[in-house]
């Protein structure tokens, strides 16, 4: 349906929150177009006190390290995209990993991962000069920076497409993604280069050398 205007949007959203049995199109509609409202709203707070988004895109059928000792390659991507972020700040900032609570053990895979990335990498060693090197686990829905993460990972799967990828996307979340696609890290290199803080993984085995 066509969006409907503010006044009746949120009269029609109450009545089927206040009553979930009395269900009608105009209602379900209604409530939709409210929670995609409600979205780009806190995107738009988000970009406005200077949010950026670091993202990595991975096929489902992209292989996987063979042991659960190894990091993933899409962690290492995130991890040197945001040291440069930092680096790049005045005075020498720290940054802080916090992870949405996975279960105790999926949690305790993740710590020695990391851990071993900071202690027996040089990139890692490197690293942990800007990066706190044992991270944070939080509950989602405890957490409104959490929820804003789910919020933006949401948009960019279901939205967000780079070059090579199938243009299949869900044409209502393209306001979102336009605000998305703003508050991506950017940086240009001194030789001219562009360094993109989303980017498609196709293989999460990590590098040797990394």
């Amino acid at each position: 349906m066509e969006p409907f205007p503010h006044l009746d949007r949120t009269r029609l959203a109450r009545e089927i929150l206040q009553d979930g049995t009395d269900v009608s199109r105009a209602r379900l509609t209604a409530l939709a177009q409210a929670k995609i409202a409600y979205c780009e709203f806190i995107l738009q707070l988000a970009q406005r006190h200077g949010g950026q988004i670091f993202a990595t895109m991975v096929p489902q059928a992209a292989p996987r390290p063979p042991s659960g000792e190894q990091m993933r390659k899409d962690y290492a991507f995130f991890l040197e995209r945001y040291y440069h972020f930092l680096n790049q700040r005045p005075g020498d900032p720290m940054g802080f990993l916090v992870f949405d609570e996975l279960d105790k053990s999926a949690s305790h895979v993740l710590l020695s991962q990391i851990a071993r990335y900071f202690q027996r990498t040089s990139n890692g060693r490197t690293r942990s000069r800007l990066i706190v090197p044992e991270p944070f686990f939080v509950h989602s829905d405890l957490s409104s920076l959490i929820q804003l993460a789910d919020i933006v990972a949401y948009v960019i799967s279901w939205g967000l497409r780079l070059r090579r990828m199938p243009p299949t996307t869900r044409p209502e979340l393209d306001p979102l993604v336009a605000i998305v696609k703003r508050m991506r890290y950017y940086h240009q290199t001194e030789g001219g280069g562009e360094v993109w803080g989303v980017k498609e993984i196709p293989d999460l085995r990590p590098n040797p050398r990394t």
